[in-house]
């Protein structure tokens, strides 16, 4: 007799063989690259975390994460960093 209490052989107890699991794949490393003056651009999809603890997640092929600190979009680059200069105009050093 079985434990709980029925007529079952103790092969019919045994749980059924998990089958083995695929391993997984390989991934390939994500490529970022720093552009100086600029923006860090990493190969999305992204998730990133920020200093509260929260994410923002960006599923794009690659985005530009601010590295000044002065975007509006932060974390992601607006182009804030970018020197606004005003033209020079013709005959102003003469």
């Amino acid at each position: 007799m079985s434990r709980r209490g029925g007529d079952m052989s103790a092969a019919a107890e045994r749980p059924e063989p998990r089958p083995a699991r695929e391993p997984r794949p390989a991934r390939e490393p994500r490529r970022v690259r720093i552009v100086p003056g600029g923006p860090m651009l990493v190969e999305g999809p992204v998730e990133i975390v920020l200093e509260d603890g929260s994410t923002v997640a960006s599923d794009r092929f690659q985005v530009a994460l601010c590295t000044c600190r002065r975007s509006a979009a932060y974390p992601f680059c607006d182009t804030s960093h970018r020197r606004r200069t005003r033209p020079r105009r013709r005959g102003a050093e003469e």
